[in-house]
């Protein structure tokens, strides 16, 4: 019985030390999706390889996906990603403006929002996971995570791995136009050019935003194919919003329109008076040929009130209490 004892309890230690592990490896084997995500999952264990072994569906119930199983969560729902000197519309990427020289080296902000999707194709997802989701990505934090790791590693992701391809478009895009075409005060800082200059230019300044969101959207699709290997993003439309010029630029626009509004100013008071001259000497023509619509005219001038008047007598008008 001494004997036995310690060997029965070493058995039962043994039992439980392997039933735990055991235990929370099977409570731990379930796994459910929320309607806004999609899971990769991959194999795991002391003697399991880590190849992918399923996919788990957007709203999922809860799935068996094996002992000690490494899930990968990624979003499924629609995304995007905002370019904005706004600060309260900004992503998780930070306070986002591109800056890209237009033609004439004038460095354009550019304001839009990409919206994309994740392609949730089952065999494409494997292939995303296996080129991405392997890897880590450096966030502006400086902190590196997988793409997996919440809205945190989807954006390092996205930043290091899209960001560049959106930018490049736009740079290449933007480019292709003078400044004037694409913000029409640009115009005020070009050798002073005239209001109606403004005007005609203005007019093409939407024409050009059209043009360069459309050549975007027909390029990104392309360009990111490319550059990552597969159609891992889908239903790509980018929706240019504006385009902003440097503060220096924009001080140099607004003190140009401010000079042409007091030159504009100036000519009106010259066009004024040079009417009131014009009118004054049609008049005087009108005096001369009558001389009594003359003296009709001064006494309609009169202040109200006299008494006495006689003309060519300095001290001929005479007002009441005086």
């Amino acid at each position: 019985m001494s004997v036995r004892a310690p060997l029965i309890t070493t058995v039962c230690v043994a039992a439980v030390v392997l039933a735990i592990p055991s235990l929370i490896g099977l409570l731990g084997g379930y796994e459910s999706t929320s309607g806004g995500e999609v899971a990769v999952v991959r194999d795991g264990g002391l003697f399991d390889d880590n190849r992918i072994r399923q996919i788990i569906a957007p709203a999922s119930g809860l799935t068996w996906t094996g002992w000690w199983s490494e899930v990968h969560r990624y979003p499924a729902q629609q995304r995007f990603y905002t370019i904005t000197a706004d600060a309260k519309r900004s992503t998780l990427l930070g306070v986002d403006v591109v800056t890209v020289p237009s033609s004439d080296g004038v460095n354009m902000g550019i304001e839009g929002t990409l919206y994309f999707r994740l392609n949730l194709d089952p065999e494409t997802l494997k292939q995303f996971d296996d080129k991405f989701g392997t890897r880590r990505f450096r966030g502006q934090d400086d902190e590196m995570r997988y793409p997996y790791e919440g809205e945190e590693g989807w954006s390092s992701f996205f930043g290091q791995a899209i960001r560049p391809v959106i930018d490049n478009a736009l740079r290449s895009q933007i480019g292709a136009f003078r400044c004037p075409e694409l913000v029409s005060s640009c115009a005020f800082v070009e050798g002073g050019a005239a209001q109606e200059t403004i005007r005609l230019v203005a007019r093409d300044n939407n024409a050009s935003l059209v043009k360069i969101q459309n050549a975007v959207n027909a390029s990104l699709d392309r360009d990111l194919r490319q550059m990552l290997g597969a159609p891992y993003l889908v239903d790509l439309r980018f929706n240019l919003v504006r385009i902003t010029l440097p503060a220096q630029v924009q001080a140099a626009v607004d003190r140009a329109q401010a000079a042409f509004a007091g030159v504009a100013e100036s000519q009106a008071a010259i066009a004024q008076a040079r009417a009131q001259a014009e009118a004054n000497k049609e008049r005087q023509k009108g005096y001369d040929l009558c001389q009594t619509c003359a003296e009709i005219e001064k006494l309609k001038a009169l202040p109200q009130g006299i008494t006495v008047y006689a003309p060519g007598n300095p001290g001929g008008v005479a007002v009441p209490g005086k």
